[in-house]
């Protein structure tokens, strides 16, 4: 037995060559219409260790150095500060036996009242630190990007990593470049 043989009514045999030959060439027009897939291509990645940025570039030095001559005076006050305030502590532990009650309590809280003085500024010193220090990065880091942007369009990059990378191949590492560009 062959294949069954399909069988058209004399009014269809006449519109079955036609209807094909529209059906191939819609076919070959799609086809026209629709462009071959492109071959993938594979984006070229940098890389910029941010750490080596902060600490490499002369902009990121001078304003390092710059903020610890600013602050120096500071931390040596708040050391000295500290100071004072173990030997008033000190000074309490061995005279607190000997003291009457009003004149222990005096000097208790003259000590407390010493100790708190001396955080306050501490944490206020940290904290103006850590403003200036912030601010300094912000300015390395908007001259960073700029010559990121301008790496990225000389070397024809589609992504620069900076956060997250646990390993980069040294030939994606634009760092020195980075840091050439930023120094000139």
């Amino acid at each position: 037995m062959g294949r069954p043989r399909l069988r058209l009514s004399a009014r269809a045999r006449p519109l079955l060559l036609p209807l094909a030959l529209m059906a191939i060439a819609a076919s070959v027009r799609a086809q026209a219409v629709m462009p071959a897939p492109l071959p993938a291509r594979v984006p070229t990645v940098g890389y910029v260790a941010i750490d080596r940025l902060f600490a490499e570039t002369r902009a990121a030095r001078e304003a390092h150095d710059q903020i610890e001559a600013q602050f120096a005076e500071r931390q040596r006050f708040n050391q000295a500060l500290f100071a004072r305030s173990r030997q008033l502590t000190e000074q309490y532990l061995e005279d607190e036996a000997t003291l009457d009650e009003p004149e222990r309590t005096r000097r208790r809280r003259e000590v407390r009242d010493f100790e708190q003085e001396a955080e306050r500024k501490e944490l206020a010193y940290r904290d103006e630190l850590l403003h200036r220090t912030n601010v300094e990065r912000d300015r390395v880091a908007e001259r960073a990007r700029a010559a990121i942007a301008q790496i990225a369009r000389q070397d024809k990059l589609d992504v620069v990593l900076f956060r997250g990378v646990l390993w980069a191949r040294p030939g994606i590492d634009i760092t020195d470049k980075l840091i050439r560009l930023i120094d000139q």
